[in-house]
């Protein structure tokens, strides 16, 4: 894993993903969890491939600006850089975009978690 790591992320804005579908918003326009949804489905394909086997990231910290509305519809990607690695913990620089252009921007934190050990928290 290395600092500078890209990932880009594509999909079409469905109704399913507006604000009014997904209740934090009442218009039929990308909802804000949408965006920060495939910016951290963006995050999470860019370090997968370079993990040990078993391990995964979850994410721990969002901190996005939603800048413009999207229509349904339309083509929306979000774009990943990894920025920065301490130890179990990488912060990444997050960009969404529509056909028009930037949609928002901010930075997202994950943790590298060995998914067995993770799990058998929740183990009764």
């Amino acid at each position: 894993m290395e600092i500078g790591m890209t990932y880009t992320l594509e999909r079409t804005a469905r109704e399913q993903d507006s604000a009014a579908v997904m209740g934090s918003g009442a218009v039929h326009v990308f909802a804000t969890p949408a965006m920060i949804l495939l910016m951290e489905e963006a995050a999470a394909f860019c370090v997968q491939s370079e993990l040990p086997e078993g391990s995964t990231t979850v994410g721990t910290a969002v901190n996005v600006q939603h800048v413009s509305a999207t229509p349904i519809g339309a083509k929306v990607s979000a774009i990943t850089r990894l920025v920065g690695i301490n130890g179990r913990l990488l912060e990444f620089e997050v960009e969404a975009f529509d056909e028009k252009g930037l949609i928002g921007k901010g930075t997202h934190q994950r943790a590298v978690i060995d998914v067995q050990r993770f799990m058998s928290k929740f183990d009764k």
